[in-house]
Parts: C-alpha cells; structure tokens; sequence
C-alpha cells in the first residue's frame, strides 16, 4: 500500500536544490491537471474525457483512444524538448521584431537588463538563435523568474532604512564662521579648564564622546591617530565626554581601554553643547587660533547608524585642519555626525505631564527595553535606572520617534486587527504617547513606592544550565576596526545516539563583535561545506541580532544526529577594540522523542543581479509547496544593500496574500518573525518572496554603487533568502496500512 504523503520540505532530506524542487512542482502542477481531466478517477482520461482539452488527443501517441498518467507525462517532455520552448521564443521574438527584420534591437527589447543577457555576441543585436539558445542555457541552470516581474513591494518614501551617514549641512545655518564662547569646563580630574587654555598654537578640535555610545568606541582609533597627527600641527584635541550624568570610572575605562592620551572634560550641564547646538555624542568642532568655528560635524564617513566600512571614503576632519592650515575655508565645512543623539533641553518650556518614571516610565522600559539593555546585556548600554534613561534620553526620543526601537518590521496587514506574532516588539500606542510625553516633560520620577519590582537577568545563558555544551577549540582574534571576512569554525560532537534538541542558545564570549551566527549540522560522514553554501538549504540554528536563543512548545524539538558536525558561520563587526571570541551554543534536550519536528527551509535566488546605481532594483524567487506545510517563523535574509523584503502565499485558485511585510529592511536587524499559531498552507501554494536592493549612492551602507553585484558571502555582495521554520510529525500517518 501506499504511505501518505510525507511534507517534502520537512523531512530530513531537506537539502535539495532550487532545480529539483522547481521541477518537483512542476510535476506536482502536472498530476493536478491529470487529476482534472480524469473526472471518474480511474488513472485514464478516456471516452468524453478526452474531450476536455483540445490538446489531449495530441498526447496519445499509442493513438488507442484512452490516455494514461505516464503517457501523458511523456508526451509533454517530448513536445517542450523539440518544439514547446522554442517555438514559444520564437512567436516572442515576432511580436518584438516591429521592423520584422529578423534581429531585436534595444529599442525593440525595452529592458535594458534582458537585452545584454540575451545579446551573447555583443554587437548590440539579437537575433532568434541568440535568443532561443540564452533562454535555454538559463533553463538548464534552473534560472529565477523574469528580472521584469513587477513587484508589490512599495518602499517606505520617507526614511527607507534605518541607515544613517553624515549628511552635507549648510555651515552657516550651524554657526560655522562665528565666534565660540570662552567657556570653562571641569577636566576629569577636577581642574578648571577653558577653551582659550586647552588650544594649540593653530587651533583646537573639541571631540565629544560618550563612554557607552557604539560608533564613540569605533571611533576611537582613528582619534589615537588624530592626537599624534594634530600634535604635530600644533592643533591641540579636547575630548569632551557630552552626556549628563556619566559616571567617571566609566569614562576613565573608556579612555584607557582606547589608549586615548589627550586631555578629558565633562560637559557636566551641558552647556558647551547647548553653546555649539551639538545633536550626537561623535561631533567634533574645529576651531581656529581665534576661535572661529570653521568646521563641525563627522570625523569621517567610516561608521554611523547602522553601517560600517573597511576605510572611510571622506575625511571631514582632517580635510578641514589641512584647509585651516592652508588658510582656506573647507571644502565641507559642515556635516551631521551620526552617533548617540544628545538630549538637549527645548528652546521653550513643555508642560509637565501626569506620567511619572517610578509608575509609567520604568515598566514601559522593562517591557520593551531593558531585556537587551542591562547591565552585562546584549545593548551597548543599560536603561534599568532613571539616571540611565535621562542620560540616554535624547537617543531614546529620536529611535522611538522613527520607529527604530523597539526593533520591530513587520508592516500590519490589511485587514489585520491583531498581531499574529508571538515575539511583536512593536510599542504600543498608549506606551509610545506616554513615553514622548514624558521626555518632553520635566520628566517627574513620582513616587519610589510605585516602582515595579526589579528584573532579574541569568549572568550567562538566559535558557537556564545546558545539557551540553559545543564550544569551538580555538578563539579567533577580531581585528579593532574596518571588517573582517566571514568565519567558518567546525566541531564534531560525540554523542553516541541522536538527540533531540528543544533549545538552544548561541554564546560568543565577545558578543559585541558578532553580528551574526549561522549554524549548519552535517550528518556523520556527510560532506562539511563551507563559505558561501551555508544558509542556502537553511539552517539548524541561528544567532541574529534580536534572536540569539530559541525554546520550542513543548512536543516540538530539532533532531542533532550522532556523531554530527556543527559547523559556525560568523560575521564579525570589529568595535574599536581588539578581542579574541570562542564561539559556544548550548543546548537543551528533549526527555523523550518529540511528536513534532522542526525544520528551517530556505528559498534563495543565488541569481541576483543587481545593477550599479540603482536605487529600486527588484528581484523575486517562488516555489511550489508539494505538500501541507504548518508555518511556525519567517526569517528574511539580505546583505547591506537590502532595502524591502516581503513573503506572499498564491493559494491553488490563484489568490495571493501578504504573509509578512518588511518595507524598511535592516541588515543590523534580521529578526524572525514567530507566528503565536503556526500558520497552515495547503499542498500546491506557492511562496513567493520579492527584495527590493538599493545599489545607489543615496545608500549610506552601500560598499561600491559602481559595481553590478551578485551574490555571494561577504557583505560587500549580497544574498536574497527567506527563511520558512515549519514541523512535521515525527512519525508521519500512514494510508491504508503496509
């Protein structure tokens, strides 16, 4: 008898090629249609059945009046082998050839991409045989749909990603060429200092910094560098640490973590910044022998929100001293600097509001904040205190009010009234009001004996004492600054039968420096790969930002089979600092076999094409599903030119729905969206999932718009991913028995 079934892209031969599966589904359509015709469900089309398509006499080539599965399946391959391809080129290429002079010209062929794919001899003509022959080559390599699929994916018009880069800025509307206040500051031991006493003999750089803002720290060895190179210029350099409320030890460990030798002043009152309206913790402010301001804004290009370079393109900073020295104005005298926003107090005085820290304030921030930010957190700094929260105030005001933070994508879907996720970080919109108002109050702490209890956090794994441990054998040393090329680390386990796995986290001893995790599990024997493979078939387990850890429903667990290979790929972001890091994960395991397990599935196109400069450039990849899927997450994958990505299921009648809707991709944030009830998709959907990449200059993040990209590893390439988590049972029915 024959067994059910069993969901294909659930069992454990869940590494198939794109081709094979496209061309499962392709049989899958085909038996459908089979099944259509054959109305008594006999396994023949015959007699009146023979009837329902035109086409279907063709098909007998035994010519005895009745028509069986193979031979029709037969048939078909003969027919698209000799004639079906070709000649449906061939009726393309008429309609295009307007002039009917047997060749296509660009004008003919209006897609500019097509064109140079098709016109193998480069002599700006096509002809048929081109045509015929480049449509079949990409055929025969299972090419992705047409690159002229037009997409439903509408990019956000306004803020399009959550990348950030200095911004050109009109100096005299930001008090470039005017005269800087003498102000006197506190230097970190205690000494009074003023401005006129710290410069050199050409002038003074003032660099704010904070002691736990990100891009401060990145900065800081090209500040090491600046002290000596100013030095000999005779231009002194102040490090002002900008944020109220910093403790010293913080600063002092900050400063001699980077070997920073200059002289340290506190901003205590904010005074200086509120003097040169500074807006982020990594501005610098050049001022001449006279004070003249003739510079502000950006060291350089090499970091900002969201993005990190190898080198930096520009050098504002010592571009505008070697002009000042040169006695000419800069060239750019005048940028944004990104970093930590500074909380500047408002030009006119706000009312005070009802909401207090101790009752408002401090829950919101445990609801949605402080999970990463406390101490010993994944975040670059705690907001667990009200003096935490005040001197970070600024920041939280400018990502809550663009919808960075809480880190959260997914668009709502029409028609949608509440949250199909069970991990929705968005904020609420009563919590969003109470917070903005708050901070734009005179920001009352009300009563202490409202205040929740505080959270209490594990000082190492938060899933609670492994059952075991796979750690790598060697640490692997994480250069201070620019990026580093992926990591690949293996360990071969040993345990002497499977196990089933209900949990796992990933444990980098550095986690500052990692960006990312995928892990890849190679059975005993099997081949371990490498490079730019992992993550194409999906993955057994995965440490993004905002997901580092994963517990699965109980009756739910991945299998780890005995004797695997787990292999690490680890993308690394170096953070100012040298480090070494030894990749650990933890698992838990399961007391007995699971009724359910899981699996992750990817849907790539490794056939991207993006072109240099564009800023809207859309690719797609879809795939038949051969059998009922339970979806448990969606997890979308790009590299730093991903703009949008969205899923959508076209169900068998042809209808299509919205699965999940990231209109303002983040690569600093490649979340997985868990669905609260798994999500069921019948046999014969399609998933298709549309990218929107942005290879234009106007892409802060972008490494070279000059250059096509495909894909591959690295960040300077780029991948197109979707990621479905999903389970199957454990021990699948069976039909009609043995």
């Amino acid at each position: 008898m024959k067994k059910a079934i069993f969901i294909l892209l659930g069992s454990a031969a869940l590494a198939v090629s794109v081709i094979g599966l496209r061309a499962q589904a392709q049989l899958t359509e085909f038996d459908e249609k089979f099944k259509a015709f054959d109305k008594n469900s006999d396994g023949v089309i015959s007699g009146g059945e023979m009837n329902g398509a035109s086409y279907l006499p063709q098909l007998d080539l035994n010519k005895d009046g009745k028509l069986l599965r193979d031979e029709a399946l037969q048939a078909v391959r003969k027919a698209k082998n000799l004639s079906g391809e070709g000649a449906e080129t061939g009726s393309l290429f008429k309609r295009l050839d307007k002039n009917a002079d047997g060749r296509l010209t660009e004008d003919e062929l209006n897609n500019k991409r097509w064109f140079t794919g098709l016109d193998t001899d480069k002599d700006g003509n096509v002809t048929l045989d081109e045509a015929t022959k480049a449509l079949a080559n990409l055929r025969k390599r299972g090419a992705a749909d047409s690159p002229i699929t037009s997409s439903p994916i509408k990019p956000a018009s306004e803020d399009p990603s959550f990348k950030e880069a200095p911004q050109l800025l009109k100096g005299s509307e930001h008090g470039v060429g005017r005269m800087v206040d003498d102000l006197a500051l506190k230097t970190l031991d205690g000494k009074d200092l003023k401005l006129s006493a710290a410069a050199g003999k050409n002038g003074l750089v003032i660099a704010l910094f904070s002691a736990s803002c990100p891009i401060s720290g990145k900065l800081a060895p090209e500040t090491v560098r600046l002290e000596q190179d100013l030095a000999a210029q005779e231009v002194k350099l102040l490090l002002v640490n900008a944020p109220p409320g910093q403790k010293g030890d913080e600063i002092t460990k900050f400063i001699t973590d980077h070997g920073l030798k200059s002289t340290v002043a506190l901003d205590a009152d904010g005074k200086l910044a509120q003097s040169l309206a500074a807006t982020t913790t990594t501005e610098v402010f050049l001022l001449d022998a006279t004070r003249t301001l003739v510079y502000r804004g950006a060291l350089n290009d090499q970091y900002g929100l969201g993005y990190a370079k190898e080198q930096p393109a520009r050098h504002y900073l010592r571009d505008a001293v070697a002009a000042m020295l040169r006695g000419e104005p800069a060239e750019i005298a005048a940028t944004s600097a990104p970093g930590c926003a500074l909380d500047l107090p408002p030009q006119t005085a706000v009312a005070s509001t009802n909401v207090t820290y101790h009752r408002d304030i401090a829950r919101i921030m445990q609801a949605n904040c402080v999970e990463c930010h406390h101490s010993g957190g994944v975040a670059p700094f705690s907001l667990d205190t009200y003096d935490a929260v005040i001197e970070h105030a600024g920041m939280i005001r400018k990502q809550v009010e663009r919808g960075a933070m809480p880190p959260w994508f997914a668009a709502a879907l029409e028609g949608q009234t509440h949250s199909p996720w069970a991990n929705d970080r968005s904020l609420a919109e009563r919590d969003r009001a109470d917070l903005l108002a708050w901070l734009a109050s005179d920001r009352p702490k009300g009563d202490v004996a409202d205040a929740p209890k505080p959270l209490q956090f594990p000082s190492e794994w938060s899933i609670g004492k492994p059952d075991a441990i796979i750690a790598s054998s060697r640490a692997i040393s994480i250069k201070a600054e620019g990026t580093i090329p992926y990591q690949h680390v293996t360990v071969t386990t040993d345990f002497p039968e499977d196990r089933w796995v209900r949990g796992y986290e990933i444990m980098p001893t550095e986690r500052q420096v990692v960006h990312h995790v995928i892990v890849t599990v190679f059975e005993k024997g099997r081949k371990v790969r490498g490079g730019g493979d992992e993550g194409t078939e999906g993955y057994w387990a995965a440490y993004v930002p905002g997901n580092t850890k994963q517990i699965y429903p109980e009756g739910f667990a991945r299998k780890l089979p005995a004797g695997a290979t787990v292999s690490f790929q680890i993308h690394y972001t170096p953070n100012g600092k040298v480090v070494q890091d030894t990749m650990r994960m933890g698992l838990l395991f399961a007391k007995e076999p699971p009724k359910y397990v899981v699996h992750t599935t990817a849907l790539p196109n490794a056939r991207i094409n993006i072109p240099a400069g564009v800023a809207n450039h859309i690719e797609t990849a879809q795939r038949r599903l051969p059998a009922d899927i339970n979806a448990m997450a969606w997890m979308a994958h790009m590299h730093v030119r991903g703009k949008a990505f969205k899923f959508e299921a076209i169900s068998p009648d042809g209808k299509t729905e919205t699965l999940l809707d990231i209109p303002r991709y983040d690569f600093n944030w490649q979340l997985r969206y868990d669905y609260a009830m798994p999500r069921f998709l019948p046999r014969g959907t399609t998933i298709k999932i549309t990218a929107v990449f942005d290879n234009s200059t106007g892409n802060p993040a972008n490494p070279d718009p000059t250059k096509n990209v495909r894909w591959g590893q690295q960040t300077f390439d780029e991948m197109m991913i979707g990621y479905m988590e999903h389970y199957t049972p454990l021990n699948p029915v069976v039909a009609g028995g043995e």
